[in-house]
């Protein structure tokens, strides 16, 4: 097939990388191309110098190819339209409509649509002034958690036992943009889950489940960050967490956008805690979470351009069952200094080759550039993708990390208890 990745992230070059690996299972080789694309996914497609927001360009681009398929990888695409352009194009694409992407583009709209799905989640209040967030805070009592309800590249929310500093986020917030809102939420106690849910929108195929660490230093300690990795399986998640989060979760919501008459196509991903009253939605997004399908595509032996198309064309259901690795898998994200607050740019980055020559790695590129002198540096917050994988958690961690030794990108910075807990058997929380 011809497919087109729309995106230039770590989440694109993993879509990409399980693209091309089909190859090695038996299936002819696809003719791969990304735009924007960046220096990483390069190897393994052709790359287009289009804007990712551009739905006109995308479509154009999407047609002068005569591709099979689209698949748009990050959110803010999905929020402006861009799969609506393809659609028109009578090209087949993976990737919601923005009346649909709505669920990650607004907080509210995804509350909205929970509480008319019965979706358990947890109790929140809308706010547009300072006054009635100070009101919902001290109705939820400490920890606070505070929400911008639209896009913030993973880094919109607080949660804190401080009160001020959740004020400050709120105001900041509404403050933003013209007619500003947040929703504060009552905290939700217990571990963080992620599950991927491909729809078409009417069936819903559940992948693995994962989980991402938010904060930027060991221990879960610093600010919040967009993750700084993940790992897969986990062990110690309920045996049918699965199936009760499709019943009662990601199939009552799909549904319930067909009845609005925006049905969902695309990934609908599905946050939760895993509380002391049962799991709960955190969030929903439109899309596959990045750094956690780093390592949920690694352990995928379904070919992913057949699901992806099969979603696009409202087949899902008569799609064959996905079929996973028993591997285990764990994504470590190095990231740039003074990433999250300000990172710095244009440094030099070495050692991929060495990282990717140990057995069980890949690294996949996400704020990377080329200099004018071919130079490969750095060009954003989160720069790299380790990606290890083995026989257990153990393994793959010992992968990963051996891997990230072999790369030089100066004074950059990585979590080193990816998984460390749960390696120990312990319930990990992030």
């Amino acid at each position: 097939m011809k497919i087109l990745v729309v995106g230039n992230g770590a989440r694109e070059h993993a879509i990409l990388h399980a693209l091309a690996a089909e190859d090695a299972l038996g299936g002819e080789p696809h003719e791969l191309h990304a735009a924007p694309g960046n220096p990483g996914m390069a190897r393994e497609a052709t790359l287009h110098p289009v804007d990712a927001v551009d739905g006109g360009a995308v479509a154009a681009l999407a047609t002068d190819l005569g591709a099979d398929l689209v698949v748009v990888g990050p959110e803010a695409p999905l929020v402006a339209g861009v799969a609506d352009a393809v659609r028109d194009a009578g090209v087949p694409v993976f990737g919601p409509s923005a009346e649909a992407a709505r669920l990650e583009g607004s907080k509210s709209f995804a509350k909205e649509v929970m509480a008319a799905a019965n979706v358990p989640t947890a109790m929140a209040h809308v706010c547009t002034t300072r006054d009635e967030v100070a009101a919902a805070l001290d109705a939820f009592g400490a920890p606070h958690v505070v929400k911008d309800d639209g896009l913030a590249a993973g880094k919109g929310v607080v949660v804190t036992s401080d009160r001020e500093e959740a004020l400050a986020h709120a105001e900041a917030a509404l403050g933003a943009r013209p007619g500003g809102r947040v929703v504060v939420e009552e905290y939700l106690d217990g571990p963080e889950v992620s599950l991927f849910c491909l729809c078409d929108g009417a069936s819903v195929v559940p992948m693995v489940p994962a989980q991402d660490f938010k904060r930027v230093f060991d221990g879960g300690e610093g600010p919040n960050t967009g993750g700084m990795g993940a790992y897969t399986p986990l062990d110690w998640a309920p045996s049918g967490l699965v199936a009760e989060v499709v019943d009662r979760i990601a199939q009552p919501t799909i549904d319930e956008m067909a009845h609005r008459g925006t049905p969902f196509v695309g990934v609908l991903y599905v946050g939760l805690a895993l509380t002391s009253r049962g799991a709960r939605v955190v969030e929903f997004n439109a899309r596959f979470g990045d750094p956690e399908i780093q390592a949920v595509l690694t352990r995928l032996t379904t070919p992913l351009s057949s699901v992806l198309l099969a979603a696009a064309r409202g087949e899902l259901e008569q799609h064959a069952p996905l079929h996973w690795s028993p591997e285990a898998v764990v994504n470590v994200v190095v990231a740039a200094t003074g990433y999250p607050e300000s990172p710095r740019r244009g440094d030099a980055i070495t050692g991929i080759e060495a990282a990717e020559a140990l057995p069980g790695v890949h690294v996949l590129h996400a704020g990377t550039a080329t200099a004018e002198d071919g130079t490969l540096v750095s060009a954003g917050g989160r720069v790299l993708s380790v990606v290890g994988r083995g026989a257990d958690l153990a393994a793959a961690r010992a992968a990963a990390y051996a891997s990230v030794a072999e790369i030089h990108l100066a004074d950059s910075h990585h979590r080193t208890d990816i998984a460390l807990a749960a390696e120990r058997g312990e319930v990990q929380v992030p």
